[in-house]
């Protein structure tokens, strides 16, 4: 065997453990993190991180507890939407808990803000559109606490 085509072999390998290390690692984490969870409807799932119990328990002692989820409110009623947004969260979530940088009163992204008004409008077509007659209104200007009793 020529000594080249030895040395040719090292970037490969190179990456090749590389990306083991990062599968380990991520895959590590994602076990610890109890990542599988996050993939269900199960709203106790919000509070495996210590941050959110509180907005757990708020949402235990809201109207909506009896009619709807996290999953209901927070992500697109469509899989594909859904799962995407789940993702997106769980980015920002992992990356702010895990490095720290997440303010002492947790706020909704923009992004997430949208999804919730449009899942208000979802669950409320009727009254949402009795009320506004074509106009814009905010559903969660007046009814921020309407999911979460502050």
């Amino acid at each position: 065997m020529p000594i080249g085509s030895s040395l040719l072999s090292w970037p490969l390998l190179l990456v090749a453990g590389t990306l083991g290390v990062a599968a380990g690692v991520g895959g590590y984490a994602f076990a610890y993190a109890k990542g599988t969870s996050y993939l269900g409807n199960d709203p106790a799932t919000c509070a495996n991180c210590h941050v959110m119990s509180g907005q757990y328990e708020a949402w235990q002692q809201s109207s909506h507890h009896a009619f709807a989820t996290c999953n209901d409110c927070h992500t697109p009623a469509a899989p594909v939407g859904k799962y995407l947004t789940k993702a997106e969260n769980g980015y920002h979530h992992s990356m702010a808990f895990t490095i720290g940088g997440f303010p002492d009163v947790i706020r909704a992204r923009a992004g997430s803000r949208e999804v919730v008004e449009g899942q208000c409008r979802h669950c409320h077509a009727a009254v949402v559109d009795a009320m506004t007659a074509g106009g814009e209104v905010s559903c969660i200007r007046c009814h921020a606490s309407v999911g979460h009793l502050r």
